[in-house]
């Protein structure tokens, strides 16, 4: 199946999960939010499959000033 990541278009497995796309991805553990098709997803719910043709927006915390 077929979903885009943050604009990029990405190839996951039929019945891959948020956890899994985001260890694919490389992000980090904490200071990660997720928005799928422009709703926030929290991370207690990343272990549900991801939709074919989904739109996810991956956002990470910077600290800084």
């Amino acid at each position: 199946m077929e979903v885009t990541v943050n604009g990029d278009r990405h190839e996951l497995d039929s019945g891959s999960t948020l956890d899994e796309l985001m260890a694919a991805l490389g992000m980090p553990a904490r200071g990660v939010a997720v928005a799928v098709d422009g709703r926030m997803v929290p991370r207690s719910q990343w272990s549900q499959a991801v939709a074919d043709g989904s739109a996810i927006e991956v956002l990470t915390a910077v600290q800084g000033g």
